[in-house]
């Protein structure tokens, strides 16, 4: 349902569903072999949650973000913990 409290058409959920799609496609264009964690990246923006992202380096963790970011037309700026 809308925040109005309509409910959605079918055309509105074919193009949400066709822009979710596109929106895959276009970040497994940089990030190969992360589909399900792509999906559970969406997944949790797209209903306003949070994500902790963890790996061992060389995964591709801040590259996925950045390029999330860049496909959604948003800022991206990065916070490192190490410890010193």
């Amino acid at each position: 349902m809308s925040e109005q409290g309509e409910p959605l058409t079918a055309q509105a959920v074919d193009l949400l569903h066709t822009s979710y799609r596109q929106l895959q496609e276009q970040i497994r264009r940089v990030i190969v072999g992360q589909d399900e964690v792509i999906e559970q990246l969406l997944i949790a923006l797209f209903s306003q949650g949070h994500v902790l992202l963890e790996g061992v380096p060389g995964l591709a963790k801040t590259l996925m973000v950045s390029t999330v970011a860049r496909c959604l037309s948003m800022t991206f700026s990065r916070i490192q913990f190490t410890p010193d």
